[in-house]
């Protein structure tokens, strides 16, 4: 087992015990991951109450396939984990439309103006909006590449295509998102 694949726990045992399903390697586990998971499910299906929920979805897959995961297989840990949390976030999308989330609770750096904090606030929405607009799969796809720095492969694992398939996806979701912000762009320049 490399370790880069091992579960982040460098205690010997740690991964026979994880995979063994040891509770407490298993908290371990999500206390290492639990931010990433939380990240990648708030960047996919918006922020809200419901992402406890999808992460502790995501969580209870992982332990019940903790098993069949293959430390010396292609996969990282945390691709694999992150794979099950897409899949989730992107069903979850399927049955459920959620609100667009609401930025105006985000509080200011006090080393920002006044006038850049206000930009940089409109361009977060513009850039929240343009994401809304995507189709799961391409929202999914621009998520696990720029956020979660993904390669094409791991992108392709993680939402079940062919590695062709998610560099389309990804392209077609970049251009998506240019095409809109460059109206917000024009948008700006106006007097």
């Amino acid at each position: 087992m490399t370790a880069e694949k091992s579960p982040g726990n460098s205690a010997p045992g740690h991964w026979d015990r994880l995979k063994r399903r040891d509770p407490l390697a298993f908290r371990a586990f999500v206390v290492e991951h639990e931010r990433a998971v939380f990240a990648l499910l708030s960047r996919i299906t918006g922020r809200g109450a419901h992402v406890e929920d999808l992460a502790q979805e995501t969580f209870l897959k992982a332990y019940g396939a903790l098993p069949s995961f293959d430390p010396d297989g292609p996969a990282r840990l945390s691709t694999w984990l992150l794979t099950i949390a897409t899949r989730t976030a992107i069903d979850e999308k399927r049955r459920t439309r959620f609100p667009a989330t609401d930025r105006s609770d985000e509080t200011a750096h006090a080393s920002r103006s006044p006038e850049g904090e206000a930009l940089r606030e409109e361009l977060g929405r513009a850039i929240e909006r343009a994401a809304a607009l995507l189709p799961e799969d391409q929202r999914a796809a621009l998520v696990l590449a720029e956020f979660h720095g993904f390669s094409m492969q791991e992108i392709g694992v993680a939402l079940d295509v062919s590695e062709a398939t998610a560099k389309t996806r990804l392209f077609r979701a970049r251009e998506k998102m240019r095409a809109e912000l460059r109206a917000f762009r024009l948008e700006e320049a106006k007097p």
